[in-house]
């Protein structure tokens, strides 16, 4: 007699994007989601949803996906695959986006663990209904460098009555100077970074009065072949759909207001207030 072959599920994985209050599967039939033979597809958890695909379970093992991480191509693949999905889903309806690779060992498992979640879902969902995430970053340039003539080091005695101890120490007041126009160099940058923070601060206080929310987010440390400047905010506004003209006339004005470099991104799914409830 004929050992039965492996099921589907022992196969396969299922792979969450998203929760939702509700989609219709015919929303979800065009997606491809991370490839394969399955397609993404509503899995009902009571009165939420979740938008799910079966994924090959070797594929997406722990070993897998380790290996995924250190592949950089692959890994950015996965995340504008799983981020298309989330898009797609949230142009429709609030949605709590789930973290790259949320995997469980069935449609049952997944059922089980996200149900155990869904008080959290549910605040979520309300919090974020009608509003998207707008991103922005602050900029200062660093004070110029000084030319190297405006600030010598200063110089060696080669005179020959330098000879014995004093040879090769630089003259007193040559080293005075040097060392005030060091300390007025770092006084200069320090009251033009003290600046920049008060300015970013005033960027955030306005962006504020027209975001239901905001969260601060690690700043980004600077490229080595990027232009000299300094990221002295980098936050996230959770704004109310309509009002994309208050967010664009905001921050048009601090930009001439504070002089500052502005960069505003969006509107994005507000993957930054999902995590809070």
């Amino acid at each position: 007699m004929t050992a039965p072959g492996p099921t589907l599920q022992e196969h396969t994985a299922t792979y969450v994007f998203a929760v939702c209050a509700h989609i219709d599967h015919h929303a979800l039939a065009t997606l491809p989601g991370l490839g394969g033979n399955s397609p993404v597809r509503p899995l009902s958890l009571g009165a939420l949803t979740a938008v799910v695909q079966h994924v090959e379970a070797a594929r997406f093992s722990e070993d897998a996906w380790r290996e995924r991480l250190s592949d950089q191509g692959e890994l950015e693949r996965c995340a504008r695959a799983h981020h298309h999905v989330v898009s797609a889903v949230a142009a429709r309806g609030a949605t709590v986006p789930l973290p790259l690779a949320t995997l469980y060992r069935s449609d049952e498992r997944a059922r089980q663990g996200l149900r155990q979640d869904a008080e959290r879902f549910h605040t979520v969902l309300r919090r974020i209904e009608g509003r998207v995430e707008w991103g922005v970053k602050v900029y200062a340039a660093p004070p110029p460098r000084p030319a190297a003539a405006q600030t010598p080091a200063p110089s060696l005695s080669s005179s020959p009555s330098s000879a014995g101890a004093g040879r090769g120490r630089p003259s007193s007041g040559d080293g005075r100077a040097y060392l005030d126009r060091k300390r007025g160099i770092r006084k200069r940058r320090e009251q033009q970074h003290d600046e920049a923070l008060r300015a970013a601060e005033t960027v955030d206080t306005a962006m504020r009065t027209v975001a239901a929310a905001s969260r601060h987010l690690r700043t980004h440390v600077q490229e080595p072949l990027e232009p000299r400047r300094t990221q002295v905010l980098n936050a996230a506004y959770l704004v109310d759909e309509k009002r994309y003209d208050d967010v664009a006339r905001t921050v048009r004005a601090l930009r001439r207001s504070t002089g500052m470099d502005i960069e505003m991104s969006g509107p994005w799914v507000p993957y930054s207030f999902v995590g809070e409830v």
